[in-house]
């Protein structure tokens, strides 16, 4: 008698990642569909040698929807969604490899690998002017305003000239890199009377100006590891006559007469003249007809 046993095989084993913990470095600007982790890195083995499943999981607040796996039953990680160092810089993916298919009746094993993903910021931005304030919140856009000086007319000055809302100074926004900026003028500098600290960003005069036509000078800021990014900044000069004399009063006291009972932004009348409201009047020598 001839009898034919067929051993069936039991699903006795799970599957087995050879790397349960692995980690990445991602740049900030790395492309969407680009791939993160090999296929190879990931793939599990089963010794009942079973199809595995994949599915690939976020345990991070707001990173969902970044990195994919390219099928079922392909566990390679890519990015799906561009990235944005300020919106987060590492998360923490799990990559499940099962058995048997997802919501399957029959008993399944499951194996988990841990994947770190770490963003590193990119130069992505150009320089900001400061001070800046955020666009509608968005860290990611300064706005700064435009600067403003004074001279004096046939006057030569030797210090740095001082501007409004604050001297010129730029910085790197992708703060990780902190690329040094140097500065330049590149437009509105008429017959060359103002240079630039190419380090400080310290505005000087090369000689007197003569005529009273303001400057509208534009200083660009630039990273000196990346010159294609930049910034220009408008600064106005305007130019003055310079002020000998200070202004004065006509008269060192004024008197006034005010009524019980009147309404607010009533007039103050003069004292003695019910019908002549008071006026506070001074004068300036450097500007007799003003």
């Amino acid at each position: 008698l001839e009898i034919l046993v067929t051993i069936l095989n039991e699903n006795d084993n799970s599957p087995v990642f050879a790397q349960p913990n692995l980690t990445r470095d991602v740049p900030e600007d790395t492309e969407v569909d680009t791939a993160i982790v090999a296929r190879g890195e990931l793939s599990a083995t089963d010794a009942d040698l079973d199809t595995i499943y994949y599915e690939l999981t976020t345990t991070v607040q707001d990173t969902d929807g970044y990195f994919a796996i390219r099928g079922v039953n392909n566990p390679e990680i890519y990015l799906q969604k561009a990235l944005d160092y300020d919106k987060f810089n590492s998360t923490t993916l799990l990559l499940y490899a099962r058995d048997r298919p997802v919501n399957s009746p029959d008993h399944t094993n499951t194996a988990t690998a841990t994947i770190t993903i770490v963003i590193k910021q990119s130069d992505t931005r150009a320089p900001w002017f400061l001070p800046c304030s955020y666009l509608h919140n968005d860290t990611s856009v300064c706005i700064s305003s435009p600067y403003t000086g004074r001279v004096n007319i046939s006057e030569m000055s030797t210090d740095p000239l001082l501007l409004e809302p604050g001297p010129i100074y730029a910085v790197d926004p992708d703060y990780t890199i902190n690329d040094r900026i140097v500065y330049s003028i590149v437009g509105g500098n008429t017959d060359e009377v103002f240079s630039v600290d190419a380090d400080t960003g310290n505005l000087t005069m090369n000689k007197i100006v003569t005529s009273p036509d303001s400057f509208l000078l534009q200083v660009m800021a630039t990273q000196v590891s990346n010159i294609r990014k930049y910034s220009v900044a408008t600064v106005e000069i305007k130019v003055i006559e310079k002020s000998n004399y200070p202004p004065y009063f006509e008269k060192g006291v004024y008197n006034g007469t005010v009524f019980v009972g009147l309404p607010l932004r009533s007039f103050v009348y003069q004292a003695g003249d019910p019908s002549s409201p008071l006026v506070i009047t001074a004068m300036d020598e450097d500007f007799p007809d003003v």
